[in-house]
């Protein structure tokens, strides 16, 4: 009799068991997919998102000494007899040091450096208008200059700006600013952010040759935090228009056609730990920031070093052999060659952007 009591008890206790820990794992389990839901999403891309259409790479050909000439001529294009005029277009937040870079770069092949600053970020933080202020560093180019401001909107307790809606309106701004700039048709117009940054002989390449296609995407080496950092060639949005009457400024694809290694995108290349903490809260994916403890200056600079993501994030890759192999740091790199001549040329000026220049000062 006492055997079967202790049966049924027993009995008795597993479902009260079973109800226990489902009633703690549940719970658990919710929390815990919340909390790293992005992580999820993202390592389980490939079964639930396309790869865009391939792009077709067009071949880059260059050398040193080699004529403008002959390399038209490997392009499948024709030498003109005088250059096309060129107009760089950016919108520009507070990215002084690689400004001075791209400017550097391409200030002998450009009729107008085209800048448009908000004085709010997208997200709708007021801000100061950082090239205005420190237009003095530019003084080099200063004939060149068309600068706009963006009225930009502020965000509220009770109304949160769309970061997208916002970067959008600043873009259709610039065809504004184009315009006043005196592009005419049949001009070359550079459409990309301030960190994509062309080289010279791209530029001088589409400024010289005929025939060359009249919306061209570049493909840029991807680099992160600096150039010791490289990451891809994953890097398209960078655009190259022959200026005509339906071009409207974007930073989207527009075509199918990419010329190779065209450049470079330097992400989150900033000299103060400062600056990493406005970019974060600024830009249009500032919903990445998910905790507080993400601006911490100690960590920021931890991750810089180790060539690791800042927002914690899982690779953008749409299949598992891809995401698999880009997980985790960047491996470091010790060369600095084929990087902007301006920099090497300043190299102590810019040393945060070379190897083994990985820290920064807080300011």
């Amino acid at each position: 009799m006492a055997a079967r009591h202790l049966r049924l008890t027993s009995r008795r206790s597993t479902p009260q068991f079973l109800f226990l820990i489902i009633f703690l794992l549940v719970p658990t389990c919710i929390f815990e997919i919340f909390t790293y839901r992005q992580k999820i999403t993202y390592f389980f891309r490939p079964l639930w998102d396309k790869p865009p259409a391939p792009f077709e790479h067009l071949p880059h050909y260059y050398a040193e000494n080699v004529s403008m000439d002959q390399l038209c001529r490997l392009h499948g294009w024709t030498l003109r007899t005088e250059p096309r005029r060129v107009f760089d277009a950016i919108m520009f937040s507070n990215e002084l040091d690689l400004l001075e870079l791209r400017w550097r770069e391409l200030h002998p092949h450009i009729t107008k450096f085209i800048i448009l600053e908000g004085n709010t970020t997208f997200t709708g933080i007021p801000k100061p208008l950082y090239f205005a202020s420190n237009r003095g560093r530019f003084a080099f180019a200063e004939e060149k200059i068309v600068h706009g401001v963006y009225p930009g909107r502020v965000a509220s307790d009770r109304v949160q700006e769309d970061p997208f809606k916002l970067e959008a309106e600043q873009r259709i701004t610039m065809n504004g600013v184009l315009h006043r700039a005196g592009i005419s048709h049949g001009d070359l117009l550079i459409m990309s952010d301030a960190d994509e940054i062309p080289s010279t002989h791209t530029v001088k390449l589409l400024q010289w040759c005929d025939d060359v296609p009249p919306v061209i995407h570049l493909e840029l080496r991807h680099y992160l935090y600096s150039f010791e950092f490289p990451v891809d060639y994953s890097s398209w949005r960078a655009s190259i228009h022959i200026f005509g009457p339906w071009t409207q400024y974007r930073h989207s694809r527009q075509t199918d056609l990419i010329l190779s290694d065209a450049g470079w995108h330097c992400s989150f290349c900033l000299r103060h730990l400062q600056e990493f903490v406005f970019k974060m809260t600024a830009y249009s994916h500032a919903d990445r920031v998910r905790k507080k403890d993400y601006l911490d200056y100690s960590r920021i600079q931890k991750l810089i070093c180790r060539g690791d993501d800042l927002f914690d994030m899982l690779p953008e890759e749409y299949s598992f052999r891809e995401l698999i192999k880009k997980m985790g740091p960047i491996p470091s790199s010790t060369s600095a060659v084929h990087l902007p001549a301006y920099l090497i040329e300043n190299a102590d000026k810019f040393k945060f952007l070379l190897p083994g220049g990985c820290l920064r000062k807080p300011s």
